[in-house]
């Protein structure tokens, strides 16, 4: 008489090899509307790889929403700045690497050629806070402190 399977011994093996795996996302909510947003999703394929698949998710619903793969990432490490860069456009930016995202057709493309300088203020960043992907709004400018007389 078998006292146990060797089956049970193998799944429980791999579970912490697929526990290592990252597959998440993390979007941008644009003037409060959840129809209309930019999304990062990352998904690591092997977890022996450290190799992360990314992708831009440019959304407004109900009209368009998009899915447009970038320039692979490392896993458990992430940075992508958001800045404005005009009416329904949006500049990303990942390392060297600049898109253009554009809400109004749902569109990305690589900028090949960005400026020295953002091209507008920044909103925020996706990054990993607490072991997860989010995004992070960008700290409002400090308000002047009027003297007391105005």
């Amino acid at each position: 008489m078998r006292l146990f399977s060797i089956k049970p011994l193998l799944l429980l093996a791999v579970l912490p090899m697929l526990a290592a795996c990252e597959y998440e996302g993390a979007a941008f909510i644009i003037n409060g509307n959840k129809d209309e947003n930019i999304s990062l999703v990352r998904e690591q394929t092997w977890f022996w790889s450290s190799e992360v698949n990314q992708a831009i998710v440019v959304s407004r619903m109900p009209t368009c929403m998009r899915r447009h793969e970038i320039k692979a990432g490392v896993a458990g490490t992430v940075k992508m700045e958001v800045y404005e860069a005009g009416s329904s456009l949006w500049a990303l930016k990942q390392g060297k690497s600049w898109y253009l995202a554009s809400t109004e057709k749902c569109e990305v493309q690589r900028w090949t050629e960005p400026p020295d300088e953002p091209p507008g203020r920044l909103v925020g960043t996706f990054t990993r806070k607490n072991d997860q992907l989010e995004f992070l709004p960008a700290e409002a400018p400090a308000k002047p402190i009027r003297p007391a007389d105005e």
